[in-house]
């Protein structure tokens, strides 16, 4: 099917995601820091990456390293999900409606915790999308 990458320091999260996605046919592979994220993604980029916002390092990276993709001539079409407890930590309502092009440039936005279905068909969704693009 596609590959998958899953950017999240949640390892009990990370671990059932990789499972469920797994059973729908994809190969998927998990960071559990950011650090080396990009490095990662410009060697092996994946068909889809689901990206966590808060790391123990900077409550805000996921939202940094979406836009680093955007900039990035080889990931710039590389569809994102942003899936994140940042309104439960951070009750300012981040959702949907505030993807657009520079300020949170993704596809998708889904909190936590996370209907597992939901998450496997926007990973569907996102990854027919993907290959559209790519033709």
């Amino acid at each position: 099917m596609s590959r998958i990458m899953v950017v999240d320091d949640d390892t009990d999260f990370t671990d059932v995601a990789k499972r469920v996605l797994q059973t729908d046919g994809h190969e998927v592979q998990v960071l559990t820091f950011i650090e080396r994220a990009m490095e990662t993604l410009e060697k092996e980029p994946p068909d889809c990456l689901i990206l966590d916002v808060m790391f123990p390092e900077d409550a805000t990276a996921g939202f940094d390293l979406a836009r680093e993709i955007r900039r990035h001539d080889k990931l710039a079409s590389l569809p994102v999900l942003i899936l994140s407890a940042v309104n439960m930590r951070f009750p300012l309502g981040f959702g949907p409606r505030d993807i657009d092009n520079h300020w949170l440039p993704v596809q998708d936005f889904l909190e936590k915790p996370v209907d597992f279905d939901i998450l496997r068909q926007k990973v569907r969704q996102l990854c027919e999308e993907g290959k559209r693009l790519a033709e």
